[in-house]
C-alpha cells in the first residue's frame, strides 16, 4: 500500500511500462474488493487500484463529494504514478466515476469497463435510494448494510459463504457515519451528470451486470451501452450486484477478453 500526497491510498502491480488498468470500487467498499480481479490482469497489465476519498485508508473528501471531485482524484493519482492514460474499470459508484473521468479527460481514457452501475432511475427506485441515504445520514452504514447484502448476493451464496459476507459487511461498517451518507448521495443524485452526455463518450466500452441485480439491472446496462457508440452490454445469469465476489471467473473472463482485444499500440 502507498499513499499519494493528497492522501489517496493505492496499490500498483503488474509489469512496469505495460498498458494500465485502473480499478475503481463502489460505495462503502475499498480497493481490497479487487482481490477478485487484479490477479486475473496483472500478468499483462499495470493495475492501479485505490481507495476513494472517504473510504478505506484514503483521506476524507477535500470538498463536497461529487463525481467531478472523484474524477479529479483519479487524474491526480495517475499524474502522481506517471500514468498518461488507462483503461478504467469501475464498479457501481466506481462505474459512474469512470464515466465522469472519460467525459472530463477523453484523451486519457483508453477504454471503459462499467460493472453493475446505474443509469437513470424511475421515480420509485429514486425515492428508495434517497430513503436509504437518509437512513445512512441518521444512523450510519449499519442502518442499510443488511438489506444491501441481500441485494448484492444470491441467497444460496450468502448461506454457503458466511466468511465472504462478513468480510464485505466489515468493509461497509468501517465507514464513518458523517462521511458515508454524503458519498451515498453522489450515488443517488450524481447520475444526471453522466446520462446522455454531449459530446458522448466514444472509447471502447464493456458494460456488465447480473440479471438479478435489481438496482443496476439489465435495462440500465443496455441504456448505458446505447449511449456509447460500439459499446457491448453483457448480462450474467443468476448473479446479483457483487457478481465479482460471488463468481470471479464469470466476470474476469469477458473483462480480460475485452482488454486483450484492444489495439496493442493503445498503451500508456
Amino acid at each position: 500500500m502507498r499513499i499519494a500526497p493528497d492522501g489517496t491510498a493505492y496499490d500498483l502491480s503488474g509489469p512496469e511500462g505495460a498498458p494500465c488498468v485502473v480499478l475503481i470500487h463502489g460505495l462503502g467498499l475499498n480497493r481490497v474488493c479487487w482481490q477478485w480481479m487484479a490477479p486475473a490482469l496483472d500478468d499483462r497489465y499495470r493495475v492501479l487500484s485505490y481507495d476513494l476519498f472517504g473510504h478505506g485508508q484514503s483521506a476524507d473528501p477535500p470538498e463536497a463529494p461529487s463525481l467531478a471531485m472523484f474524477s479529479r482524484q483519479l487524474q491526480t493519482l495517475m499524474n502522481h504514478c506517471g500514468l498518461h492514460s488507462a483503461s478504467v474499470a469501475g464498479f457501481s459508484l466506481g462505474g459512474m466515476i469512470a464515466r465522469r473521468f472519460a467525459l472530463d479527460t477523453p484523451q486519457r481514457t483508453r477504454a471503459l469497463v462499467i460493472l453493475h452501475s446505474p443509469h437513470k432511475r424511475d421515480e420509485m427506485a429514486q425515492s428508495a435510494i434517497l430513503a436509504r441515504v437518509e437512513q445512512a445520514r441518521c444512523h450510519g452504514p449499519a442502518a442499510t448494510v443488511e438489506a444491501a447484502l441481500e441485494r448484492w448476493f444470491t441467497e444460496a451464496f450468502r448461506q454457503s459463504n458466511p466468511a465472504r459476507i462478513d468480510e464485505v459487511r466489515g468493509w461497509i461498517l468501517a465507514n464513518r457515519k458523517d462521511v458515508y451518507h454524503r458519498i451515498y448521495r453522489v450515488l443517488a443524485e450524481g447520475i444526471d451528470e453522466i446520462v446522455a452526455p454531449e459530446p458522448p463518450i466514444s472509447c471502447p466500452t464493456l458494460v456488465i451486470t447480473g440479471d438479478e441485480d435489481f438496482g443496476n439491472g439489465p435495462e440500465m446496462t443496455r441504456a448505458i451501452a446505447a449511449e456509447i457508440e460500439g459499446a457491448e452490454a453483457l448480462v450474467l445469469p443468476g448473479l446479483r450486484h457483487m457478481a465479482l465476489a460471488e463468481d470471479p471467473a464469470v466476470v474476469n473472463t469477458p473483462v480480460r477478453r475485452f482488454l486483450d482485444a484492444l489495439q496493442p499500440e493503445q498503451s500508456q
